[in-house]
């Protein structure tokens, strides 16, 4: 087994998938022509996004979505950046939320936290030991 996608239901996928382009650099990989689907050049691991109608096709009513202007859940994306500082002015910049500004920690890692546009609660850290 692989741990293969992390999917975040939003109300807009293409609207998503622009904001973390601009914010966080990555490219569209794929977007769906029913715009129901779209995933991101991440790396190994799929970062997807999916419609909300698609949750709730799949869910019934059993999933309760990201929303900006509700508390986290508790979870988050760690996206590894050598320049901490300036991916975190730039997410703000695109109109992420900031959360904690850059700060080392004891272990060397420097870290900060944005929200993104859906409300997902992203970590921006140097590498582990970096």
């Amino acid at each position: 087994m692989r741990f293969g996608y992390t999917i975040i239901y939003v109300a807009s996928v293409a609207h998503t998938l622009a904001f973390y382009e601009t914010a966080f650099g990555f490219k569209t990989r794929f977007l769906h022509d029913s715009g129901e689907y779209g995933e991101l050049e991440t790396g190994s691991t799929t970062l997807a996004f999916a419609s909300l109608e698609l949750a709730e096709a799949n869910f019934h009513g059993a999933c309760a979505p990201v929303k900006p202007d509700a508390l986290p859940p508790g979870i988050e994306l760690a996206f590894v950046t050598e320049d901490v500082a300036q991916s975190y002015q730039t997410a703000v910049d695109a109109g992420a939320t900031p959360v904690h500004p850059p700060v080392e920690k004891p272990w060397g890692q420097t870290i900060a936290y944005v929200r993104s546009l859906e409300g997902t609660l992203i970590e921006l850290c140097t590498p582990v030991g970096g």
